[in-house]
């Protein structure tokens, strides 16, 4: 039996372990929590912190392993490929698409160097003054460079606010290093794609429009859903694409996956936010329902062979889907602690949801710190339709079905996502 250590264990990565574990490979997870999610799934757990590469390192020759991955985690991308060099092991990221793919501050970079429009904003270093990016007016939205899902995010309104909310950012960053950006309101559109890189070649294998919510006061925006294909899938192929190719081929990167997000206002895009791993929002449970093919499987045979990727790939990467409309429910929580959910298993059943991520059950608090981070969402749910019709009316069945009361009675979901417009999701090829 090949021996596979999967870096992190946030729930979104316990279905890469179960994945691993369905292909007879023995796993073994390694996060500094003992209790993290992914653990669960595993042959065997190490409490080990993901920057810790001698400690990993060791337990690698110690138990004579076969293959090294990341999970769903930015911020061990760097951590895995200095592990694979140490033990001689197929690895997908590159120095260059570590610099480019890995920070805020590093990707604004090689936009600037490429012509992809990101969005206006300065960095700020620990112990410099605080200044405010020019021609750029409050509110601003204020991140860390090396953080992800939202954390230590924050939209701040005033001069007083937006003074402490750098102070408080700077402590997520290990570089010390904030991101200040003009903040893009809810007069902008949000879209996302989705490449897979086979043999050095990028393939655009999925483009989706998301939906956030916007009542949570000054805290990040956190989706409410995605649809796929974008409505904007044509205009970004014919403008952006291009120019995200020659950046693509900048960073010397062979083999993998990549999400980039984008802000659309008045026909213009604005990337940001790239992640060159699985993502949370995971575009691969949709792909292995509309195209066949498994980028888990893939990124777990890439990391046991150096082979990425079947040689029919082009054939079946299409990222119009086939024609089906594929939608990604995601269900945000309060905080509070969860007394009571109802209709799960209905949800389950019904024959156009095809999986679904779950991170909460009964029993379980959501603490006031995880609201503005996606650490938040209790399900999400992947659904895949024949039409825009259909697709609208499977988000309307789910919500009448689930129900989530906290101790006194109380609804704990925020917002349920909101039917599509018909007209922009009516593809013709």
């Amino acid at each position: 039996m090949k021996k596979i250590i999967i870096l992190g264990g946030n729930p979104e990565t316990g279905v890469l372990v179960e994945v691993a574990n369905n292909m007879g490979l023995h796993t073994i997870v390694i996060d500094p929590n003992p209790n993290a999610p992914a653990k669960k799934f595993a042959a065997e757990t190490y409490d080990i912190d993901g920057f810790d590469i001698d400690g990993i390192v060791k337990v690698a020759k110690d138990n004579n392993i076969d293959a090294v991955l990341v999970g769903v985690a930015d911020i061990l991308v760097k951590p895995y490929k200095e592990i694979c060099e140490r033990l001689g092991l197929p690895c997908y990221a590159t120095k260059e698409t570590i610099d480019a793919f890995c920070s805020k501050d590093g990707y604004k970079r090689y936009c600037a160097e490429h012509g992809v429009q990101d969005i206006p904003g300065i960095y700020l270093k620990k112990g410099e003054p605080i200044t405010k990016p020019k021609n750029v007016d409050l509110p601003l939205m204020v991140k860390p460079v090396d953080s992800g899902g939202g954390v230590g995010m924050k939209i701040c309104r005033d001069e007083e606010d937006y003074n402490e909310t750098v102070k408080t950012a700077l402590k997520f960053s290990k570089k010390g290093i904030v991101l200040v950006e003009k903040y893009m309101d809810s007069n902008c559109d949000d879209m996302a794609v989705y490449y897979t890189f086979k043999d050095g070649v990028p393939y655009l294998s999925a483009t989706y429009d998301r939906l956030l919510t916007r009542l949570q006061g000054n805290s990040s925006p956190i989706a409410l859903g995605t649809v796929y294909p974008s409505k904007y899938t044509e205009i970004f192929v014919r403008d952006v694409h291009p120019k995200l190719c020659e950046l693509f081929k900048a960073t010397n990167v062979k083999s993998g996956i990549i999400n980039v997000q984008f802000f659309v206002e008045n026909g213009k895009f604005y990337s940001y936010d790239p992640g060159f791993r699985l993502q949370g929002e995971a575009p691969h449970i949709h792909l292995v329902n509309t195209n066949g093919f498994d980028h888990r499987k893939m990124l777990l045979k890439f990391a046991l062979t150096g082979v990425f990727g079947e040689s029919n790939f082009s054939e079946q990467n299409d990222y119009y889907l086939g024609g089906k409309i594929a939608c990604s429910i995601w269900v945000l929580l309060k905080d509070g602690k969860i007394d009571k959910i109802e209709g799960f298993d209905k949800i389950k059943t019904h024959k156009n949801v095809k999986y679904i991520v779950e991170r909460f059950k009964e029993g379980d608090t959501v603490a006031p710190e995880m609201v503005g981070t996606e650490r938040q969402v209790l399900y999400r749910i992947y659904t895949v339709s024949d039409s825009i019709l259909e697709c609208n009316q499977t988000i309307d069945d789910i919500k009448s079905s689930l129900s989530v009361n906290d101790s006194n009675g109380n609804d704990m979901i925020i917002e349920w996502l909101k039917p599509w417009n018909i007209d922009d999701y009516n593809f013709k090829k």
